[in-house]
């Protein structure tokens, strides 16, 4: 009997230590984070990050630019930046949307790309935050599941607002990216999306989860996972593989120019190279040495450019062409 009874109380603190951990994990990930002082940052490469982007944010919005809102299906309302582009009056239908990382925000992840679009390829610039970011509404995290589909909403409020002959570019870092590549995948992508720039996206949200959780650690804690999953479902309304952009990448609709550090340790660079070997649709990569999570612009920033200008010539520009009416 005192056999049983230590048995069943061994049990009792494995299962609930089980549960203790999945909750943690499921508030890390997926609950809204309270405002806070942020930690001084001590490795000299973030912290160079922190001012330039201080520095970029600060320029963009003394640019021309309005303040922007949508619904979501659910009642939240989510906000963005919007900077008309500095092109011609044949540009003023193109534009880009941007898809910003987990616990981030547009205008922080963006402004060091956003004169590329808007200068130097006359794109109007939408940079929008998901819900539980930045200033938009929500208490919990779509990680990529539900900002796919709020980041359709965006396209629409773009070709209502601006017509139906838009083209629309969207480029997405690490769970933008993801985010991209999920709306890439939807039977509800409207034809105003032209192609998509992912960088870093991770090729599924459950296995992005359980291989850095396993370096946390030390052991393939899938356990722990599956109940964070459960209080996803629970909480949030979704399960984290619903994002399986891998699983799912000869759904792609539109062409796909993958970009990824080649140090990547975050969103492990075989999750790049995977998809894109896996892509059905026009593609290309770009791999970035000594460019680790969200580096590759700041560690290559011609190259990128380069790659990013040449993608959309070969694949907007030339269809653009190919639609002019013949001369008489």
């Amino acid at each position: 009997m005192d056999t049983l009874i230590v048995i069943l109380s061994v049990l009792c603190i494995c299962t609930a230590a089980l549960f203790g951990l999945g909750y943690y994990m499921f508030a890390f990930v997926v609950v809204r984070p309270k405002p806070k002082a942020k930690k001084p940052e001590t490795d000299l490469v973030y912290i160079q990050r922190e001012q330039n982007r201080e520095r970029d944010k600060k320029a963009l919005l003394q640019r021309e630019h309005e303040d922007l809102s949508v619904k979501t299906h659910d009642g939240l309302t989510l906000r963005g930046w919007f900077f008309p582009g500095n092109g011609s009056a044949e540009s003023a239908k193109r534009f880009l949307i941007f898809s910003h990382g987990h616990k981030c925000n547009g205008i922080d992840e963006f402004s060091h790309i956003a004169p590329l679009y808007l200068d130097e390829l006359g794109y109007g610039v939408l940079m929008p935050d998901h819900r539980a970011h930045g200033r938009s509404d929500g208490k919990y995290i779509g990680f990529s599941v539900l900002d796919s589909r709020d980041i359709l909403l965006w396209v629409n409020y773009l070709t209502k607002r601006f017509g139906e002959d838009i083209e629309i570019v969207m480029h997405g870092a690490s769970m933008g990216a993801a985010t991209i590549l999920l709306a890439n995948q939807s039977d509800a992508l409207p034809p105003q999306v032209k192609l998509i720039v992912e960088d870093c996206g991770f090729s599924s949200a459950y296995e992005e989860l359980r291989y850095n959780v396993k370096i946390i650690l030390k052991f393939d804690a899938k356990p722990v996972l599956d109940v964070a999953n459960m209080f996803c479902r629970l909480f949030a309304g979704y399960d984290f593989r619903e994002s399986d952009a891998l699983g799912n990448m000869d759904k792609s609709k539109r062409p796909i120019l993958f970009v990824h550090g080649a140090e990547d340790k975050y969103v492990p660079t075989y999750m790049g190279q995977r998809m894109y070997d896996a892509c059905t649709v026009p593609k290309d990569i770009l791999l970035v040495e000594k460019a680790v999570h969200v580096f590759s612009y700041y560690e290559a920033p011609e190259l990128y450019k380069a790659k990013v200008r040449e993608f959309i010539e070969n694949h907007i520009s030339l269809e653009r062409e190919y639609k002019k009416p013949p001369c008489l």
